[in-house]
């Protein structure tokens, strides 16, 4: 059974499921990169090690961030995909790559951070409705 919440603050039950340096990496991957197996996620250039991996995507399977179905080409391998729940980080997650942006250097090409600046909430919008049609 899960830890009850420390409190029922928003941000603080929100950085039950997503606060940790990892867990908002991974769902990055699924969200933006199109990675969704196991081991795209630990070849992603994070460096994350495989029990943290592990630990992560069990944490957001649980928590209803993200759903694991066998692999149709290989049933020896799951594939995730983020769920409704998931996909609504994306407005969260655009304006934190705004943000970077603004503040730092990132690797983000320009074309697509003027994309997400011009319309952040329709950037967000086209990126969750494509993540819920994406079949497995």
């Amino acid at each position: 059974m899960p830890e009850p919440p420390r409190s029922l603050c928003p941000i603080s039950l929100a950085l039950d499921i997503f606060g940790d340096a990892w867990t908002l990496l991974i769902v990055r991957d699924l969200m933006f990169k199109g990675l969704n197996t196991f081991n795209a996620f630990l070849n992603a250039g994070e460096g994350i090690a495989t029990n943290v991996l592990t630990d992560r995507l069990a944490r957001l399977e649980a928590a209803g961030m993200i759903e694991k179905t066998r692999d149709t080409k290989d049933a020896r391998r799951y594939v995730y995909r983020l769920t409704s729940k998931g996909a609504d980080l994306a407005p969260v997650l655009v304006q934190i790559v705004l943000w970077s942006a603004r503040n730092t250097e990132t690797d983000v090409p320009p074309e697509q951070v003027a994309a997400m600046a011009a319309d952040p909430l329709g950037f967000a919008e086209r990126v969750r409705e494509s993540l819920l049609r994406r079949d497995l």
